[in-house]
């Protein structure tokens, strides 16, 4: 079954032996990963056929369906081979929206028991004198990576940028922690290729140059950290090393996905925002368009400003090839494009800085 049709015939009506083994797959997963990981993860995950010597899988988004390849197939191929005996092949594939599944009616007669709400301490103290570290070492949390290269001086702005340019700026200017934010959070929003995680990069550096202690993540690295955190059982120290920042940057927001996951992060908001710390979100859309987010994150996503950068005019197109080709021309001394060429490409390129 491809991502974008349905062309495969529809699954036959499971015999209730199938439906007993799955049942008996889930559970036997929850048992293993315990209730916050499978909740996260493989309470989408649905039987969507049983055809010989196969078992088809299915998950709601293309990311759920790449993290469970990545992550989880090799365990789950155990769990259905121990219940199911003669399977050889088992595969997960993107479900297709409104496609009814025939296990959905049995598996919602099932009360799963979900993970209680933990109730968070409020965002823990800076400690007296100390040093902003740099970000992989900031109290000991792994943040993603940053770029050196996307600073404020290499961002180019223009008519479609500049209300998400100097929010940006004002956030980062902040010298004090003293001081309560300017905008919290600030969201920005954005199609792909238009800037939006240049300026998050850019806000890193120049708090890092303000002497404030700031994490980078995009939302695979939340999750990713604060899966492994459960498992390690160290899930109290990625609570406090997360709230005793001074700010916390999210991009791709739209990735995130689980409902324990979901909760962590709305806590981890709620405290940092109380405290009185600065937050800067990313996704590729509003927030009203975030339907899979929790309405809590959502409504305070709400809260604080939101801007977005619209699509690149051409004034702003040829800045950023002329840029490119003035940093080629350090590279390669005499390499040239003449303003022509430069006119005519960024005429017909339109769609993002990428394309350029």
């Amino acid at each position: 079954m491809s991502d974008s049709t349905d062309s495969s015939p529809p699954p036959r009506g499971f015999t209730s032996e199938e439906l007993i083994r799955w049942e008996r797959v889930r559970q036997r997963l929850r048992v293993e990963l315990g209730d916050a990981i499978y909740d996260s993860w493989f309470a989408g995950l649905e039987l969507e056929r049983v055809d010989g010597d196969g078992v088809q899988l299915t998950v709601p988004t293309k990311f759920l369906k790449s993290w469970m390849q990545t992550h989880y197939l090799d365990r789950i191929r155990a769990r259905v081979a121990a219940e199911f005996g003669t399977v050889e092949r088992v595969t997960i594939e993107l479900r297709t929206p409104g496609r009814k599944v025939k296990a959905r009616k049995a598996e919602a007669e099932r009360t799963a028991p979900a993970p209680q709400d933990q109730k968070l301490c409020s965002a823990s103290s800076r400690r007296a004198g100390g040093k902003p570290a740099a970000q992989e070492e900031t109290d000991g949390f792994n943040g993603s990576p940053l770029d050196r290269r996307l600073s404020f001086s290499t961002f180019l702005v223009g008519p479609s940028n500049q209300l998400a340019y100097a929010a940006a700026c004002r956030v980062a200017e902040q010298h004090s922690v003293d001081i309560a934010p300017f905008f919290n959070p600030l969201y920005t929003h954005a199609a792909v290729g238009l800037g939006k995680t240049h300026l998050l990069h850019a806000m890193a550096h120049a708090a890092y140059e303000n002497k404030r202690r700031v994490v980078y993540l995009t939302a695979e690295k939340f999750m990713s950290s604060f899966v492994l955190s459960l498992t390690a059982h160290t899930s109290i120290a990625f609570k406090e090393n997360l709230r005793a920042i001074d700010m916390l940057i999210i991009d791709d927001v739209q990735f995130l996905q689980g409902k324990s996951i979901q909760q962590e992060f709305c806590h981890t908001l709620n405290a940092l925002i109380d405290a009185g710390r600065q937050v800067v979100v990313a996704a590729d859309r509003p927030p009203s368009e975030l339907e899979t987010l929790d309405e809590r994150v959502l409504s305070r996503f709400k809260g604080g400003l939101c801007v977005d950068i619209e699509p690149l005019d051409e004034g702003l197109r040829v800045k950023i090839l002329e840029a490119r080709v003035a940093a080629a021309r350090e590279r390669q001394k005499g390499f040239s494009v003449p303003a022509e060429v430069i006119a005519y490409v960024a005429k017909m390129i339109t769609t993002n800085g990428r394309d350029l």
